[in-house]
């Protein structure tokens, strides 16, 4: 209903923050609600959903708005977020365990600690160097290995298919070895894939298998503290 682009920018901006106020509190919840030995599991879960919307949400919002206008993805969108709400508080436990509030001081001076200033710098590194790949990911596919348009929506659903499975497999490996074991491994197989993409990247067959394989480790463990 945005009468103009400006609004609508805003509205994307307000929602973004709600996105990351979610996530937030959702890893706590997740964590909250199973034993603590199986919390990384539990968080991954959590994130697979987000993994299998950003696989189907895309396809979908386009299909919609091809029939119906851009403006019906939108609502769309809307009342997906009115079912989750609901969904929230039907079935979230209202008696979970909470800490005392902390001041906004407090929380300013959590990003003085060096290890938590380290696992920023981990977890930038490790997904930009993702993200960065992944953004130009479809133009490889067309311009280097050769593949069609449609044969690139098919290989990209591949890869959102692989980071659900990868963001499952590393939360069980973050469960049976500790997160930081299961980072150092799933950080050095990126490292491998990644390296090898350069050398097989015109060959179609080795780019669909790499692509797979990457995005399979894409979804590294949560850095959550084992009990």
């Amino acid at each position: 209903m945005a009468p103009g682009y400006s609004s609508l920018i805003a509205a994307r901006i307000l929602t973004g923050l709600a996105h990351g106020v979610f996530f937030s509190i959702g890893a706590i919840i997740a964590t909250a609600v199973v034993p603590k030995e199986k919390a990384a599991s539990a968080i991954a879960i959590m994130f697979t959903g987000l993994t299998v919307a950003l696989v189907t949400g895309v396809p979908l919002g386009t299909f919609i708005g091809q029939h119906l206008g851009w403006r019906a993805t939108f609502l769309a969108v809307a009342a997906l977020g009115v079912i989750a709400l609901l969904g929230a508080l039907l079935f979230v436990p209202r008696n979970l365990p909470q800490s005392a509030p902390a001041s906004f001081r407090q929380q300013l001076a959590v990003l003085g600690q060096p290890r938590l200033l380290l696992v920023y710098a981990m977890t930038a590194l490790g997904y930009g160097g993702t993200f960065l790949a992944f953004t130009y990911l479809a133009p490889i596919l067309q311009d280097v290995t050769g593949f069609s348009a449609n044969a690139v929506s098919l290989v990209l659903l591949v890869y959102g298919v692989s980071v659900a499975i990868g963001n499952l497999w590393g939360g069980r490996l973050a469960d049976r070895l500790g997160p930081v074991p299961a980072l150092k491994r799933i950080f050095a197989l990126l490292a491998i894939v990644l390296f090898v993409l350069t050398f097989t990247a015109s060959n179609s067959a080795c780019r669909s298998t790499w692509s797979s394989r990457r995005s399979a480790m894409r979804r590294r463990p949560p850095m959550w503290p084992r009990a």
